[in-house]
């Protein structure tokens, strides 16, 4: 893809990278941000199935990262220009694969790179789909070092495949692997090995070994995951693939000439924030408009159902002859088509109804009673009561031995006001000390500011 082309308004760099479903470019979006363009193979939209199930798996993402951030890529728009369709997102550089590569992933970031991963597994998860097709490729470094998965369920919705849990928990056991493997033999690749074996059991008791094992990763944390992946975008030329398709000659994708439609309806595509999880505003922002009986088809729909060109599809929209069928349609066709209309408003209107925010008011941290006796382990619960609603918790788990806290998301479900936040803390060699966990929310809380409590426990050896 050469550089100074744009889609829809994203300016390509030049700075490319293969995916099994396509390429993806570097690029800058219309405000200046940095942004990433997925074009998808041709083969893989070829048939219209394929197309329409592209449209519902992007869709699905969009809507699953509405009530605020789920550790997916943010989505941007779904765009079709000519016989070519792309998917614009925020940047979607560097891959873990490209870190590994390039030598700037320590035993720190890669704890960090797994845990971070986990957590948006079982977030995803507990909302419904699966991702399909993770490996070290299709997990990426955000701009503050936070871990994003990308291309959740296009590569099987392409196929016409269905993705499930329980393959997302064997892949994320075979990357924890290979960071394993990329780490060496030491005391950090075998915490690594040891979380694998865990994933057995599930995601979460994957995610609680690491936490039990964190003595074992000095640079665990998002600042110097973030310090690495700026380093391997712009310390060096990602040399480009040779599975990097050119556009064809003409106009770019999107340029003055209009070409590029959104294949989805979201808001504020003109100016799209790059630091929200998706382009939308709530509930109701993403409408595929492809199933029988639907009212009226949108510039993409047209394009996916009959194949037509712009040109086509502008005379459509601009006074051009319509198509003879219109001119049939009976009276009762359109009765239907109103009653579809104010049903359709009258779900907006619910599904649009703010909520109350999800907010914390109390934090209680329990210690084991008894004393824990040589290389034995602390398990601290922190109950953290909430108003019931749905949201993310920020917090952090800050011990006594002064290890670097790591700041953590958790999602919460509506109806759940009580959520349990737990910590492991793993104490070896002789000796006899008191160890206090203290468990800080940052937000959000009733009175906007963080609200903690902590407990202790005895060691004896």
């Amino acid at each position: 893809m050469r550089e100074g082309l744009t889609v829809a308004g994203h300016r390509l760099t030049g700075r490319t990278r293969p995916s099994e479903v396509g390429t993806w470019a570097d690029a800058v979006s219309p405000d200046g941000r940095p942004s990433g363009v997925l074009r998808f193979a041709p083969a893989a939209v070829a048939t219209a199935a394929a197309r329409e199930r592209l449209v519902a798996a992007v869709g699905a993402d969009v809507r699953l990262q509405e009530g605020g951030p789920i550790g997916l890529l943010p989505v941007i728009d779904l765009v079709a220009a000519r016989d070519e369709v792309w998917l614009i997102t925020a940047r979607a550089t560097p891959a873990v694969a490209d870190l590994m590569a390039a030598g700037r992933l320590d035993p720190g970031g890669a704890a960090t790179v797994l845990l971070e991963t986990a957590q948006a597994l079982l977030a995803v998860h507990a909302a419904g789909p699966a991702h399909g097709s993770l490996h070290a490729g299709t997990v990426v470094i955000g701009e503050n070092g936070s871990v994003l998965l990308a291309e959740r369920g296009l590569l099987r919705a392409l196929r016409g495949e269905t993705a499930s849990a329980e393959q997302d928990v064997a892949a994320w056991a075979a990357l924890a692997g290979a960071l394993a493997a990329h780490c060496g033999q030491g005391h950090a690749a075998a915490a690594l090995r040891r979380a694998a074996a865990a994933a057995a059991h599930g995601l979460a008791a994957a995610r609680d070994t690491l936490l039990a094992e964190r003595d074992a990763f000095p640079g665990m944390g998002r600042e110097r995951l973030a310090h690495s992946a700026h380093s391997a975008a712009y310390g060096f030329a990602a040399p480009a693939s040779p599975a990097s398709p050119e556009l064809p000659a003409g106009p770019a994708a999107g340029s003055s000439g209009g070409e590029a439609v959104t294949l989805l309806d979201l808001p504020n595509l003109d100016g799209p924030n790059l630091d929200r999880p998706n382009a939308g505003d709530g509930p109701g922002d993403v409408m595929m408009r492809f199933g029988p009986g639907v009212p009226t088809e949108t510039t993409a729909a047209q394009i996916w159902r009959a194949g037509q060109t712009h040109d086509a599809v502008t005379a459509a929209h601009t006074g051009g002859p319509a198509p003879r069928r219109r001119r049939r349609r009976t009276t009762a066709w359109a009765g239907t088509l109103l009653l579809a209309i104010l049903i359709a408003a009258v779900i907006l209107w619910l599904r649009q109804a703010p909520g109350a925010p999800l907010a914390v008011s109390d934090v209680d941290v329990k210690a084991p009673k008894k004393t824990v006796h040589c290389d034995g382990r602390a398990d601290f619960v922190g109950v953290v009561t909430t108003n019931g609603e749905a949201g993310t918790l920020r917090y952090l788990w800050i011990r006594s031995d002064n290890r670097e806290p790591l700041e953590q998301e958790q999602q919460v479900s509506s109806g759940d006001t009580s959520v349990d936040l737990p910590l492991h803390w793993k104490v070896t060699g002789p000796g006899s000390f008191k160890g206090t966990a203290t468990l800080r929310v940052l937000s959000p809380t009733t009175t906007g500011k963080p609200i903690q409590d902590k407990a202790s426990f005895t060691y004896k050896c």
